[in-house]
């Protein structure tokens, strides 16, 4: 059995990173129905994969990670080291024979050397970079991270955008959409909005911002 991990939403501010493991007899049926990167793929595109991926496949395993539980996480670890925990808790499950991953090290194989060294078992382990356009089966992997971390910006939008009636964006600190909810967000409570993670240096400029800003209003 052959086994693709992959992650989503290692870069966002807003939302959770969403780490899915996909096993196959082999990946015939992947190629046969184009299985890619997700981020080459249209958002329907998407989900008619992800349907397709979940009916076919011999086994799927998904983790969600809290924006709360990287900040705690990121106390004690890096960020890679959140991924290879993560990883290696998903194939653990799994179990399969062969795994191609996806390397957040610029070592590829010392991302996979960490992980190989988390599992109970052996297992051969192919670390790449670039591996979901590499492989359709870490392709099928990212295709399902990125949908269901897409689900949860979805859930997360609907419930605060109510609270300021401007639309949240994909959560990357990159998309004004998510520049400007934010901005809203602090200068309406003068704290950043749930979901947001805070050991993130790039969402202080906001609270910073708006306390030069009140500053600047008091001295006037």
């Amino acid at each position: 059995m052959i086994c693709g991990v992959d992650e989503a939403g290692r870069g966002p501010v807003i939302g959770p990173l969403v780490v899915a493991g996909v096993v196959f007899e082999n990946d015939k049926s992947l190629v046969e129905i184009n299985v890619r990167d997700s981020k080459k793929c249209t958002p329907k595109k998407r989900e008619y994969l992800a349907k397709k991926i979940r009916e076919t496949a011999v086994d799927y395993e998904t983790m969600v990670i809290s924006a709360s539980d990287i900040d705690n996480m990121r106390r004690v670890m890096t960020l890679n080291e959140i991924e290879i925990n993560a990883f290696s808790r998903v194939i653990e499950r799994l179990k399969p024979d062969i795994c191609y991953v996806d390397s957040a090290d610029v070592d590829e194989k010392r991302f996979g050397k960490n992980i190989s060294s988390k599992l109970s078992f052996k297992i051969t382990i192919i670390s790449k970079h670039k591996a979901d356009i590499i492989y359709p089966i870490v392709g099928a992997a990212s295709i399902l991270a990125k949908t269901i971390r897409d689900e949860e910006i979805h859930k997360i939008a609907e419930k605060l955008e109510k609270e300021i009636h401007v639309p949240l964006g994909s959560g990357y600190p990159a998309d004004p959409i998510t520049q400007h909810f934010i901005k809203t967000w602090v200068e309406t409570f003068g704290e950043l909005p749930p979901h947001v993670r805070h050991s993130w240096k790039t969402v202080y400029r906001f609270l910073e911002k708006n306390r030069n800003k009140r500053l600047n209003d008091f001295l006037e």
